[in-house]
């Protein structure tokens, strides 16, 4: 590969064509070039990401989007597996995410919540970073955790129910989204269930939980799109 980083870029994401035997650290400045070069064309986006070219681990990851923010005025909303990332993807959940928090400016958080800390915001919210057990997220919009969530996360707590939450990790203590709510150990009861596929890698698609017929589902964020 003749450069250490490539975009790829829709109106939608973009997808990085990462060096696959390049020393991370020289990577991660290699990335930070690259969007610091090519900031005015991102300007103020909000947009999925997804990655190819070499596995990387949730740390890595988390670096590379906080490589990211901190040098562009992009938003990261979502990571999506490079396998399916067509623009149609890329459009469904971007367009889902504005939809959700039309009329109110989004919050962004980057850090780790550890147990004891609540984090309580009146829009959506983009958490760059885990949500450890113990620790809580409430929101009157959508959640997207870009990272693990074992801790406990409620969306929608004005009551809207259309809202959803989607994590890197999904395995959270519990969730709550509008009115319904359901526990870790809740496999289900007359109007709650939670239903989970299995666990995959980072280099895989986030997962989604959101509210289907008056139940909580959890599903790929890709196959069970909105």
């Amino acid at each position: 590969m003749s450069q250490a980083v490539v975009i790829k870029s829709n109106k939608y994401g973009m997808n990085l064509i990462l060096d696959r035997d390049m020393p991370f650290d020289q990577l991660l400045d290699a990335i930070i070039r690259k969007f610091e070069d090519s900031a005015n064309f991102f300007q103020d986006a909000r947009l999925a990401i997804s990655f190819e070219g070499r596995e990387l681990t949730h740390e890595q990851c988390y670096q590379i989007i906080e490589a990211i923010t901190t040098h562009t005025d992009i938003t990261i909303i979502c990571i999506v597996d490079n396998e399916k990332a067509h623009e149609d993807i890329f459009k469904r959940q971007i367009e889902t995410y504005y939809a959700a928090i039309a009329g109110r400016e989004g919050e962004f958080y980057k850090g780790t919540l550890r147990s004891g800390q609540v984090l309580e915001c009146v829009s959506s919210i983009v958490i760059v970073g885990d949500v450890n057990p113990g620790a809580k997220i409430i929101s009157q919009g959508n959640i997207i955790v870009l990272g693990s969530l074992k801790g406990s996360a409620y969306a929608g707590a004005a009551g809207n129910e259309n809202c959803f939450v989607v994590a890197l990790e999904m395995d959270p203590v519990q969730l709550r989204i509008g009115d319904i709510s359901v526990q870790h150990t809740m496999k289900k009861t007359r109007a709650i269930s939670l239903r989970r596929k299995e666990k995959t890698p980072v280099s895989a698609q986030p997962q989604m939980a959101l509210i289907k017929g008056g139940d909580i589902y959890i599903e790929p964020i890709i196959s069970g799109g909105r």
